[in-house]
């Protein structure tokens, strides 16, 4: 074996040593974050379905889930966030 090859062998065994990795990094899931809010079932089956009316409402939360997800809906004539106010909302 000629010195050359002997230096060639020396570096590629070092080089394949420091390529060995030396740690690994294990990720947990923060477990001091809020747990999601509990949903409805109700809720979570509602769609828009072309109802924009308080007679069409059974009630102040239907109401109010249609007036914040649907375009349309004609249930807050006064304008102030709250649907209904006669039918359903009223003690609001």
């Amino acid at each position: 074996m000629t010195w050359a090859v002997i230096a060639l062998v020396a570096v590629s065994a070092v080089a394949s040593w420091r390529m060995r990795p030396t740690t690994h990094v294990v990720v947990l899931p923060d477990r001091s974050a809020p747990a999601r809010p509990a949903v409805d079932a109700e809720a979570a089956n509602r769609r828009c379905d072309g109802r924009t009316h308080c007679s069409q409402m059974t009630s102040c939360e239907e109401a109010t889930w249609f007036l914040a997800h649907c375009e349309g809906a004609k249930m807050d004539g006064d304008h102030n966030g709250v649907p209904c106010e006669q039918q359903w909302c009223s003690a609001r």
